[in-house]
């Protein structure tokens, strides 16, 4: 049997979705809510296999209420299950660790097949977000090949400095002078156009130089 949690704003959609899953063989539904207020609380009294999740909420939102989840559950199966399929909201639940992202006008049978594969492990997505993701994912790999022509050198130095090392640990660490460690960062501050350590640390993240 999976056990479901449902969180809906639009009471018809909540009790539709309610009598279709809890009226499928192998399904039940433990409880439905209208908003992720207190969606890490719930998820941890309900111990549900999957969860399908709103993105557009009043309240807390299904992005921010995946979020909550995933801070103290990293297991639970999460479904965005929404009108939305813009890059924007699909990178958000993505990057934050939702197991599949599936759109409101998905058919009944369909959308059980769906619920079906997230607790059984795998990540379903309609076909047209599955097409975002991938050019998303491509379009990140080509960020990753901007490397602002760092040196090996320098993006020891950087990696460094992302571990939190001082100028005088990075100078014991490599072996090199103080002044040596300041003339690399003055060239990694000019070729990553920041103006300080936590802006080059930044867009060692955002970049995925490291």
């Amino acid at each position: 049997m999976i056990k479901v949690l449902l969180y809906e704003d639009s009471p018809q959609l909540r009790e539709g979705l309610t009598m279709l899953i809890d009226g499928s063989d192998g399904f039940t539904v433990l409880a439905a809510y209208k908003n992720c207020d207190h969606a890490a609380d719930e998820v941890a009294a309900w111990q549900p296999d999957v969860i399908l999740m709103d993105i557009d909420m009043p309240g807390t939102n299904g992005i921010e209420g995946l979020k909550h989840i995933r801070a103290v559950n990293s297991d639970v199966k999460i479904l965005m299950l929404t009108v939305f399929d813009d890059n924007k909201n699909v990178f958000e639940a993505v990057k934050n660790g939702a197991n599949g992202y599936i759109l409101k006008k998905t058919p009944p049978a369909k959308l059980l097949e769906y619920i079906e594969e997230a607790a059984s492990g795998g990540a379903p997505m309609t076909a047209s977000i599955a097409t975002q993701v991938l050019k998303m994912f491509s379009q990140m790999n080509n960020v990753q090949s901007e490397d602002y022509n760092l040196s090996d050198r320098e993006k020891q130095v950087l990696q460094l400095l992302v571990d939190g090392y001082s100028y005088k640990m990075i100078a014991s660490e490599m072996f090199i002078s103080i002044d040596t460690v300041r003339s690399h960062i003055k060239k990694i501050y000019e070729k990553l156009h920041v103006n300080s350590k936590s802006e080059a640390v930044a867009k060692a993240f955002k970049d995925k130089l490291l």
